[in-house]
């Protein structure tokens, strides 16, 4: 056996379960990238995943790799930033089990993250939000359980792994209602609900079968996947842009939902540290992208300056005749 698969069975069992406690998103996320990396090894090197060795895994091959991502399979830069961020995980952990291969490992280390411009935040306004939530038929089971769960992700702002994470018991809809979360990190995070949010989850929840631990099922009664939130989301917005014509322009995915969440918020005043903390952010910088999205924001803070063109000069009072009366004495 070579020495890569022990240490790659070493980086996923010990470095990141037990000693570092990554999620399972983490873990999948990074099983994804090396799955993906080993394949296209075999296909473009011609060497089987148990067959490669730690030399043969150059900074060459690594930059191939990435080449493939972006030119062959169509990924973001993002996306491809992701992928080096968990090749360069199992290579710092593999630096101290095999100081013998420092030098290429060093030289995959090298290899930066790729810059990009910032896209555009895609949100929906209030208009939008209120066609796409009266678009699932409520008559139907799978009507309201996606009404349940698009009214649950414009208002708490939840990730789509964290909406089907939920179960009953997550939420609290007496006083004070919330609903917690497991976030990224394994962050618990405690989000409050409002009225009518409240109102429709407690129909949602009578209408689940008893003793189910799941809040959002599938029709087996399994928790609904990422993949159909995706698919009943595209649905439900197609249906909503025959009512509101400005979604036609939108592509809306489950986390134009967190978007328009934080820029609901945003509109109301509140500050961004709150927002940040509300989606669970882990830094304020990447709430700051919702600040650049808000055109109104940005027009009253225009309104508030002085035209271009305009001649300012000093201030002269306006002449009053009893003063001037008096400063001629």
């Amino acid at each position: 056996m070579t020495q890569l698969a022990p240490t790659l069975q070493a980086f996923f069992t010990i470095r990141l379960t037990s000693q570092s406690g990554a999620s399972p998103q983490t873990i999948a996320a990074y099983r994804d990238s090396w799955r993906l990396l080993l394949t296209f090894i075999a296909d473009t090197k011609r060497i089987r995943p148990q067959q490669l060795d730690l030399a043969q895994l150059t900074a060459d091959t690594v930059s191939e790799f990435l080449v493939h991502l972006e030119v062959v399979r169509g990924n973001s830069v993002s996306t491809r930033n992701a992928r080096l961020a968990a090749i360069h995980s199992f290579f710092g952990y593999a630096a101290v089990r095999h100081p013998e291969h420092a030098d290429t490992i060093s030289q995959i280390m090298a290899i930066p993250a790729k810059r990009h411009h910032r896209t555009d935040v895609t949100y929906l306004t209030a208009a939008e939000i209120q066609a796409l939530l009266d678009a699932p038929d409520q008559a139907t089971n799978a009507g309201r359980r996606d009404h349940a769960l698009l009214q649950l992700a414009v208002t708490a702002g939840l990730r789509v792994s964290e909406l089907t994470a939920l179960s009953p018991t997550d939420l609290h809809l007496g006083a004070g209602a919330h609903v917690v979360c497991h976030g990224k990190g394994r962050s618990r995070r405690i989000t409050p609900l409002d009225r009518e949010t409240v109102e429709v989850l407690r129909r949602h929840i009578d209408a689940l079968p008893a003793g189910s631990v799941v809040l959002f099922p599938s029709r087996e009664g399994a928790r609904i996947s990422r993949d159909a939130v995706a698919a009943r989301l595209s649905l439900h917005a197609s249906t909503a842009s025959a009512r509101c014509a400005t979604m036609t322009t939108k592509k809306i995915t489950p986390h134009v939902l967190r978007h328009s969440c934080a820029m609901r918020l945003l509109a109301a005043g509140i500050d961004t540290t709150v927002i940040a903390l509300w989606l669970g952010h882990q830094s304020i910088e990447t709430t700051q992208v919702y600040l650049h999205a808000d055109m109104k924001m940005k027009e009253a803070a225009l309104a508030r300056t002085t035209p271009t063109g305009t001649k300012t000069g000093r201030y002269k009072p306006k002449t009053d005749k009893l003063l001037t009366f008096l400063h001629g004495l």
